[in-house]
């Protein structure tokens, strides 16, 4: 750390040893042009004529000197090493800045002294030292003024290129300012992320709820998060479910042996509550509205546990064992229930649009009034269950088991139900316009005959009615 103090100290003093050099080389450049120019107060002093020689004798041309053309150099060199420095050395930030200012400020020395110079008196039409012929022509009052004035115009020329790289440089520095303002940002977000997540691991609840929060906010804060934290709360889920023995416990919770369904219905401790809540309002959908990044509680088990009004939409809960639970009026919207035991579960006005119910078992599930439209459940077990007044519109439920399921009122129109058995199932007051009936069996079957049914709904020659063979 003391390092840098004495660094930033050697490179100013080095920019200012150097713009000094600089400016000494302009200086004296500039007294060499001056001195070598005939000057405007003496006039050059008519030749004297010899008696012996009728021509007029004239001065010889200045002789040429080689090294004159080597003024550039000083400037040249540390441009170039300062440049080479602000490109390859990457750190720290302020001191590629120095070296950049300072390889620009040398540059532009060298520029006005080439314009100001040799361009000048080019633009002016010395294109090369004047012979004697021409010097006794024009004075030196000329010649200053021929110079002058095309110094003049370059240097208006060289002002709007100044102009222009200070606004070039005044972008370049906004640019770095944003970036160092972001880089900052992430730091800070970073040191958030690592304190919520250490309050995850703390032994106090509230503690880890307040981390749990704290994560939701941050992923508010920062999208390129949400999917890290939506995996990290999900597997906080997965390892503290209603059935992990947790610090401090010998035996797992009532409910949590071999049958699920024995033990009182209990509430889900705050923190895991909250994160499952948390967890499944990050998910992730794609422009048609499909689900991309889920919640991950695959597997997870809360048998007899009370979820009411939970929000859950979206969520990945295949294999998760709920059964006995309570999920009335829970939102599991395109949720993914695949192999989910939801044996004896209460899901009054649960929403279960567009879900995956793939192979779930809803034995004795009561589904009064549940949204299952659209839902995806071919081979689910609804045998027993409760689906009075259930909405399965444009469901499909193929090979679907609804043996002795009430299904008094229930909108079924347009859903496949091919190859499912509804042997002995209620069907009162149920819409069956449009349902795939093909191959079904619906032997038993009360509240509609067999000519209400094909009236209504599409059946083939392996769909089966008639009395029950059991």
């Amino acid at each position: 750390m003391a390092a840098k103090p004495l660094l930033r100290a050697a490179l100013t003093v080095a920019a200012i040893v150097t713009s000094a050099a600089a400016g000494a080389a302009l200086a004296s450049s500039a007294k060499e042009r001056a001195s070598s120019a005939p000057s405007s107060a003496e006039p050059e002093p008519p030749a004297k004529e010899s008696p012996e020689d009728p021509s007029p004798r004239t001065p010889p041309p200045p002789p040429r000197r080689w090294w004159r053309a080597l003024w550039p150099i000083p400037l040249l060199v540390p441009a170039a090493v300062c440049a080479w420095g602000a490109i390859v050395w990457a750190d720290p930030g302020w001191a590629r800045w120095v070296l950049a200012g300072v390889a620009l400020a040398l540059v532009a020395c060298l520029v006005l002294a080439v314009l100001i110079g040799p361009a000048a008196r080019y633009l002016a039409g010395e294109r090369a030292p004047l012979p004697a012929v021409d010097r006794t022509q024009m004075t030196a009052a000329e010649r200053v003024e021929a110079v002058n004035s095309a110094r003049h115009t370059l240097v208006q020329a060289a002002t709007g290129l100044v102009v222009i790289g200070g606004v070039v440089f005044t972008a370049q520095g906004l640019w770095y300012t944003a970036e160092t303002l972001n880089t900052t940002q992430q730091g800070q977000i970073t040191d958030r992320y690592t304190r919520a997540v250490e309050q995850l691991g703390s032994g106090k609840s509230d503690v880890r709820l307040g981390g749990i929060y704290a994560l939701q906010r941050l992923a508010n804060d920062s999208p390129r998060d949400r999917d890290t934290i939506r995996n990290v709360l999900s597997a906080f889920v997965r390892n503290h479910d209603g059935c992990t023995v947790q610090p401090g416990e010998k035996t797992p919770p009532r409910g949590c042996g071999e049958d699920p369904l024995v033990g009182v219905l209990r509430r889900p401790p705050a923190d895991v509550f909250a994160a499952m809540t948390v967890a499944s309002g990050l998910a992730a959908y794609d422009d048609g509205g499909r689900v991309i990044g889920r919640a991950d509680f695959t597997d997870s088990r809360f048998p007899r546990t009370l979820f009411y009004r939970a929000v859950l939409a979206g969520a990945d809960l295949s294999g998760a064992i709920l059964a006995g639970g309570d999920l009335t009026e829970a939102n599991l919207t395109d949720a993914n229930l695949t192999r989910v035991t939801l044996t004896d579960a209460e899901l009054t006005d649960a929403r279960l649009t567009g879900a995956n119910l793939t192979n779930a078992h809803l034995v004795t599930a009561r589904l009064f009034r549940a949204d299952l439209t659209r839902a995806t459940a071919p081979g689910v077990d609804l045998s027993d269950a409760s689906l009075s007044d259930a909405d399965l519109t444009g469901a499909n439920l193929a090979g679907a088991g609804f043996r002795d399921a009430d299904l008094t009122r229930a909108s079924l129109a347009g859903a496949n139900l091919a190859g499912a058995e509804l042997g002995g199932a209620d069907l009162t007051g149920a819409d069956l316009a449009g349902a795939n009936l093909s191959g079904a069996d619906l032997r038993g079957i009360r509240g509609m005959t067999e000519r209400q049914v094909r009236a209504v709904a599409v059946v083939d020659s392996g769909t089966r009615f008639g009395p029950r063979p059991w």
